[in-house]
């Protein structure tokens, strides 16, 4: 089997993961915000940093070697416009995904904190998750552009 195709599909796999990773955290900590059960607001932070240590960690370390062994192989020019825009969209979005696996696992221990002392989330819970959504959005948005680039590779 051709190992640039084995290669390319591990690459869009671990893409896919990433996204789909982050578009399904951000979706169950949003929902989880907007109630008032702490259980579920600290079931969504659990498991949001579980899924960040199982899917999206792997990934975020698979797209770039995989990225680079394709540019590689591919023959393209490592300072190609497209790509250029890659790698800065790539850094931006981890330089946010770093605070924001932070966040997660500090909102996770307010809740488990809230939890065990049966008391109200601290207006730190609130002020940490406003954080965590701002800085999701460039990551995001980030992503969705390096899709793209990928795809279209536009000169």
């Amino acid at each position: 089997m051709d190992m640039y195709l084995i290669i390319k599909t591990l690459h869009i796999i671990s893409a896919t993961v990433l996204f789909g990773t982050g578009a399904g955290i951000a979706f169950f900590m949003l929902c989880a915000y907007f109630t008032t059960n702490i259980h579920e607001k600290y079931f969504a932070a659990r498991h949001t940093v579980l899924a960040d240590y199982i899917f999206t960690a792997p990934a975020v370390i698979i797209q770039p070697l995989s990225g680079l062994w394709l540019i590689w192989q591919g023959g393209y020019d490592w300072d190609s416009t497209w790509l250029m825009l890659t790698y800065i969209l790539y850094i931006v979005a981890g330089l946010c995904w770093l605070p924001v696996v932070w966040i997660q696992i500090r909102l996770k221990n307010i809740t488990r904190i809230a939890l065990e002392h049966n008391s109200d989330l601290p207006t730190e819970y609130y002020k940490l998750f406003k954080i965590w959504f701002i800085l999701g959005w460039p990551a995001f948005v980030g992503l969705m552009i390096i899709f793209f680039l990928m795809v279209a590779k536009p000169t």
